[in-house]
């Protein structure tokens, strides 16, 4: 049954001008000119039989064309009479086309335009039933993949939005909003919504535990290791993640140790890098692991002996070699003090032990395994059957050394993705809280950042050919790398506030719905503006309440403060403040 079946005299108005995707509509009637409203539906008759042409009013405008009257009968010029007619236009910004009839298929809506409106084509109002009735042909997505449900349509309540679940991740996706506007609210909805998939895979890298309150069978929850956990036999077993040094990369180790304002940083970097070659090769060989032996190379995820490493290095500091007139200083004597002194502190700090005080278990090539299938497995290939969806809380990681921790993890799910065969890849999502922080615009000289960057800039670009998805969550888009959010083709914007993160929004926009964006100020909690490849419809969407809410942080300052009286923590808060542990 045809959705769209207008007649003539119904018309809103008529087609002015024609401009690629944007089309200019005159009204003459100001009685149907108050029924439209900006951001709301209109449909336009199309050149070809059976279609009809989808748009968005964009702008409205009303203004006076002035005309005088200079006539009389004696030729005597009258005083000049002006006339006020009113010029009505509506600008339309054409999203789709849908078709009446595909083969077998009725109400297709397609985002394309296979022709444009002509010059004094029609264009009708969609509302009322027919609103509703459209609205539900843009639901229908069951036939490319699995719904993801989001909420409802703020044009029509009773319609659900729902997202093409293959999509929003194939082709990475971006969450943005001022703080309180609903982001996590957001987030946490697709996460359950994912949850319920029997294969489902993802990791959430929380950076201040918001996601703690969320459960349910496919949601399991890891903790970086903090000071209070050193010693903690269990490990992976108990929740509590460790991430041994020997799994970072080559740069990263650099970027730790070496002092790039250092006049000897070069020669650090050089003598680092070799020595660790030579303790991997050490390790292996005392495991008789011939194979590895071939092939590995500095950035291989080996272990090796982070003691003997120092031993040695501090050697080739202190080394004294033979002369012509006895003994002299080696060619590095002395040059390693700052490497040295940094290493030192580094390996000794507890608020680091989960790199470099880990137990001795995750010292063994095995431990790599256990880890891999604990973090990047999904549900139904855990030993459980349970927690497809990894939330990893990095709160304990000192913020100096985040982006690394964080990268370390995008790293390892990106290497095992490339290094495991077609036929067995299974498909992951990264979803990258406050991404700001470890993802920012600008190193600006942190070499901790540069090392980030980079990582997230690769997976960003080919993540895609090897099931590696991104879901970018920020407060703040403008500090986020720009290469990064233009591999987004999703993009699920709440309220917005500050110029800056606006404009880097609409930009984001494709240039037909770039007035789209001025909405952006005004959206209501857990409001959104939903648009890209997994969204048929360009629209505004009313976020439906996840069942677990995330612990946002935000904190009822006037109710606390009117209560006659409220706990103190403060002595708590000291002792945990010098233990470093919350637990």
């Amino acid at each position: 049954m045809k959705i769209f079946k207008y007649k003539d005299e119904e018309a809103l108005g008529a087609v002015l001008s024609v401009d690629t995707a944007m089309v200019i509509v005159k009204v003459a009637d100001l009685d149907r000119l108050r029924r439209m409203q900006v951001n709301r539906l209109v449909v336009l008759q199309s050149s070809k039989a059976g279609q009809h042409l989808i748009g968005i009013i964009q702008k409205i405008t009303r203004s006076s064309v002035e005309q005088e009257l200079s006539a009389k009968e004696d030729g005597e010029p009258l005083e000049s009479e002006p006339l006020m007619p009113q010029l009505n236009l509506v600008r339309v910004s054409l999203i789709g086309t849908l078709i009446d009839k595909v083969g077998t298929k009725e109400n297709v809506f397609r985002r394309t335009l296979e022709t444009v409106p002509e010059i004094d084509a029609n264009c009708f109002a969609v509302e009322g039933e027919v609103l509703t009735s459209f609205m539900r042909v843009v639901a229908n997505v069951a036939d490319e993949g699995q719904k993801l449900s989001l909420g409802h349509y703020t044009l029509d309540e009773d319609a659900e939005a729902y997202l093409n679940g293959n999509k929003f991740f194939q082709r990475h996706a971006i969450i943005v909003g001022s703080t309180g506007s609903g982001k996590s609210w957001t987030t946490a909805r697709v996460l359950e919504q994912a949850a319920i998939l029997p294969s489902v895979n993802a990791l959430v890298l929380d950076l201040h535990g918001e996601y703690a309150p969320m459960e349910g069978a496919g949601i399991r929850h890891y903790r970086v290791a903090g000071p209070g956990d050193l010693g903690n036999k269990k490990g992976l077993k108990d929740g509590v993640l460790y991430l041994p040094y020997w799994l970072l990369g080559y740069e990263a180790l650099i970027s730790m140790f070496v002092d790039r304002s250092d006049q000897n940083a070069p020669n650090q970097a050089m003598i680092i890098g070799r020595e660790i070659v030579k303790m991997k090769k050490k390790f292996l060989e005392q495991k008789k692991a011939k194979a590895l032996l071939e092939n590995f190379t500095i950035d291989s995820p080996v272990p090796f002996s982070m003691d003997e490493l120092f031993a040695e290095i501090n050697n080739i500091n202190t080394e004294m070699v033979q002369g012509a007139r006895g003994d002299k200083q080696g060619d590095f004597y002395g040059k390693l003090s700052r490497m040295i002194a940094r290493l030192e502190n580094k390996r000794t700090d507890r608020r680091l032990g989960f790199l470099f005080q880990a137990p001795a278990e995750a010292n063994e090539l095995s431990w790599l395994d256990e880890l891999s299938r604990k973090l990047i497995a999904g549900t139904s290939n855990q030993s459980d059957k349970k927690g497809g969806i990894k939330i990893i809380d990095f709160s304990e990681v000192p913020s100096d050394i985040l982006p690394l921790i964080v990268s370390l993890v995008a790293r390892l799910t990106f290497s095992l993705q490339q290094w495991t065969s077609l036929e067995k890849r299974h498909p992951i999502a990264l979803f990258c809280d406050e991404a700001h922080l470890y993802i920012p615009l600008r190193s600006e000289g942190d070499a901790a950042n540069e090392v980030s960057i980079k990582i997230f800039e690769k997976i960003a670009k080919e993540g895609r050919k090897y099931g590696v998805g991104l879901v970018i969550i920020s407060q703040r888009p403008s500090e986020v790398n720009h290469t990064v959010l233009s591999q987004c083709n999703n993009l699920v914007a709440m309220r917005l506030t500050n110029a800056e993160d606006q404009n880097v929004v609409r930009k984001l926009l494709p240039d037909s719905l770039g007035g789209f964006g001025d909405v952006l100020p005004i959206l209501d909690t857990g409001e959104a503006l939903v648009v890209g490849d997994a969204s048929l419809l360009p629209s505004r969407v009313r976020v439906k309440e996840p069942n677990s809410k995330p612990n946002s942080g935000t904190v009822e300052f006037w109710d606390r403060w009117a209560k006659s009286s409220c706990e103190d923590g403060i002595v708590d808060a000291v002792e945990a403040w010098r233990k470093q542990n919350l637990q």
